[in-house]
């Protein structure tokens, strides 16, 4: 039974960092193409970062590029996102996802804030 659980988010002030979780259950995180995805109020979700299944390979919004960070562990069947020099509008819940057998799976997704 494939399940995402994300954790890590919180209250942060501009420019700090926060780094997100995901642990991974029912599959192996090298096997599957993983990927963060954020959305917030009013607005439609979107990808943030994406991580290709064996090789790693990455690749990340303009929005994030060079200050978010997406990797895994995968003896713990973990991926990460560190996130640095966050600003306001990195305000977001934020959603770690996977896509196996033609079905998309989606965690509770995590709160990050970014306020003074």
């Amino acid at each position: 039974q494939v399940q995402l659980v994300e954790s890590g988010g919180g209250l942060v002030q501009p420019g700090g960092s926060l780094r997100l979780s995901c642990a991974a259950s029912g599959f192996s995180v090298i096997f599957s193409r993983m990927s963060w995805y954020r959305q917030a109020p009013g607005k439609e979700r979107e990808l943030v970062a994406k991580m290709a299944s064996f090789s790693g390979g990455t690749d990340y919004a303009d929005s994030v590029k060079g200050r978010f960070t997406m990797s895994r562990d995968t003896a713990k069947k973990t991926v990460y996102l560190q996130m640095n020099s966050l600003k306001p509008e990195d305000t977001a819940r934020y959603y770690c996802n996977t896509w196996r057998d033609n079905v998309d799976y989606w965690g509770q997704g995590t709160q990050v804030t970014v306020s003074s």
